[in-house]
């Protein structure tokens, strides 16, 4: 089964999502998308796959969101997805494709939705939150 992560290890989300991937016990594809980041081809894609728009895969926080005016609703869809070109820290994350679809894992835990493999024990996140084994 393949599982692709586009990751970025500084920030725990991903970190967190990475890790509960690995705890079902599949070794995932692992993309530092500020490194590699995807092809406009492959963001549409990714959006199109997640069912969302791209203002919803928008990151503001340590980003050039407010400098750039991406909340004027004016923008298109096509200005959006260029500025994520543009800029990749715009790109949420962590995205992960699994078996059951893509997915903007936020909460990390929502990676179990889109995996076929289930956690055997729980799972406690880097805050100490912990996501249960049949929950």
């Amino acid at each position: 089964m393949s599982v692709t992560i586009y990751h970025n290890p500084a920030c725990g989300t991903s970190r967190n999502t990475l890790a509960l991937i690995r705890a079902t016990g599949l070794q995932p594809e692992v993309i530092h998308y500020l490194e590699t980041p995807p092809s406009r081809e492959e963001l549409v894609s990714l959006i199109r796959r997640m069912g969302i728009g791209p203002r919803d895969l928008l990151r503001e926080k340590g980003t050039p969101f407010a400098e750039l005016g991406l909340r004027d609703p004016s923008l298109t869809d096509d200005q959006l997805i260029d500025a994520m070109m543009e800029h990749p820290i715009l790109i949420n994350r962590p995205i992960v494709v699994g078996p059951k679809g893509a997915r903007l894992c936020r909460p990390s835990e929502e990676v179990l939705s889109i995996l076929d493999w289930t956690l055997d024990a729980d799972f406690v996140k880097e805050g100490g939150e912990v996501v249960l084994a049949n929950g």
